[in-house]
C-alpha cells in the first residue's frame, strides 16, 4: 500500500515527550491540509501508560479507547489528535473490547474487576455507567459487537458467547447475562491460551469469530452455537488475529498474519456458507502490535497495544490510521 506522509520510525524510540509533542505538531499540520473526505494520515497520541486495547468510534471523528491499566476509557477528535477522560480509571479494573450503539450513544464495554468479569454501558458524553452486567464464569471478556436486540461478548477462555439482552431502542434491560456455547467445528479451548477474540456480527445475522490459538475466521449461529469455519482462498493463512472490523463485505483482521498489519479479506455468502478472498495487509512503520481498530470515513484506526513493550506503565502509545481498502 503507498503511504502518505508519516512520523519516521526513529521517532518512536524517543522519550515519551518527544514522541507526543512531535505526534501532536504533525497531526495539526497535516489534517488542516488534508482534502474533505480524504483518509486521514497523522497519529493520535494516547495518554503514556494508558496500555490501551480496544477502540470504537461515533459519532464523526469521535473516537472512544479502553485501557489495561485503569479500566479507563478516554475520548477525543481523530482529526485533531486530541483526548481526555471519559470514564476516570480504578483499582484492579481492566477494559478489552468497545462498540459504540448509535442508537442509544452508549459505548458498551467488555473487562474484570480483579477476577470479576463485567459489561459495562458507559455514555458517550458524560461518562455514567448506565449499566454494569457481572458475568459469572466469565474468565477472560475480551471483544463485544452490539446488535439490534443483544450484545454479544468473546471470552478468549471459555468457549461460549455472553450475551446481554437490549430492550427497546436498544436500551439495557437490567436482566442476567444469558450464554450461548460454542459447538460444531469450534477448536475447543484449554482454558488457558486465547481462543475466541474478535467478533462481528455478519449480514445474515450471524456472528463471525477470529481464533487467537489456531487461526482461522469462524461463522456462529446465534440461535444454536454451532460453529463452522469459513474458508479463506489466497494468501497466508489467518493466525493470531485480535480485533475484527466489518465493513459490507469487507473484513479487517488486526493482526491476522503479521505482528505489524491489518489483514484485508473480502466476504462472500453462498448457498452453500460464508468464504473469504485474502486481498492484501495494511501496514506502516508505526505500528507496534495492534490489537482492534475502527473504520472511520476511508480511514482505519488502528490501536498500537504494544505488549511486551519495556515498561508499559510509562510507555507512550498512540493511534495510527490506515487507508482503508
Amino acid at each position: 500500500m503507498e503511504r502518505t506522509v508519516h512520523p519516521r520510525a526513529g521517532w518512536l524510540r524517543s522519550p515519551a515527550s518527544l514522541v507526543t509533542a512531535l505526534v501532536a505538531v504533525l497531526g495539526l499540520l497535516v489534517a488542516a491540509a488534508a482534502p474533505a473526505g480524504a483518509a486521514r494520515t497523522s497519529l493520535v497520541p494516547l495518554p503514556d501508560g494508558l496500555r490501551p486495547e480496544g477502540i470504537t468510534a461515533g459519532p464523526g471523528d469521535t473516537y472512544y479507547v479502553g485501557s489495561l491499566a485503569d479500566g479507563r476509557i478516554v475520548t477525543g477528535d481523530l482529526s485533531r489528535a486530541t483526548s481526555r477522560v471519559l470514564l476516570p480509571g480504578a483499582t484492579g479494573r481492566q477494559i478489552r473490547g468497545l462498540d459504540r450503539d448509535a442508537r442509544t450513544g452508549l459505548v458498551w464495554a467488555a473487562g474484570n474487576v480483579g477476577t470479576e468479569a463485567h459489561v459495562w454501558a458507559v455514555d458517550g458524553r458524560t461518562g455514567r455507567v448506565a449499566s454494569d452486567t457481572v458475568v459469572p464464569g466469565g474468565v477472560f471478556l475480551n471483544d463485544l459487537v452490539v446488535t439490534r436486540d443483544a450484545v454479544w461478548v468473546t471470552d478468549s477462555r471459555v468457549d461460549r458467547l455472553t450475551v446481554i439482552a437490549l430492550g427497546r431502542g436498544g436500551r439495557p434491560t437490567g436482566a442476567a447475562p444469558a450464554f450461548l456455547p460454542l459447538t460444531g467445528a469450534w477448536p475447543a479451548g484449554d482454558g488457558v491460551a486465547n481462543n475466541a477474540n474478535g467478533i462481528r456480527q455478519l449480514s445474515d445475522g450471524s456472528a463471525i469469530l477470529n481464533n487467537s490459538r489456531v487461526g482461522g475466521l469462524w461463522r456462529v449461529d446465534p440461535a444454536t452455537g454451532v460453529t463452522t469455519q469459513v474458508p479463506v482462498s489466497g494468501g497466508p493463512a489467518i493466525t493470531g488475529g485480535d480485533g475484527l472490523e466489518l465493513s459490507g463485505t469487507t473484513l479487517y483482521n488486526v493482526r491476522g498474519t503479521g505482528q505489524a498489519e491489518v489483514s484485508v479479506l473480502t466476504l462472500r455468502r453462498s448457498a452453500t456458507g460464508w468464504t473469504a478472498t485474502w486481498r492484501g495487509a495494511l501496514t506502516d512503520p508505526s505500528l507496534d502490535v495492534p490489537s482492534t481498530a475502527v473504520l472511520v470515513g476511508k480511514t482505519l484506526w488502528a490501536v498500537n497495544a504494544r505488549f511486551g513493550v519495556v515498561d508499559p506503565g510509562t510507555a507512550p502509545y498512540w493511534i495510527t490510521p490506515l487507508a482503508a481498502r
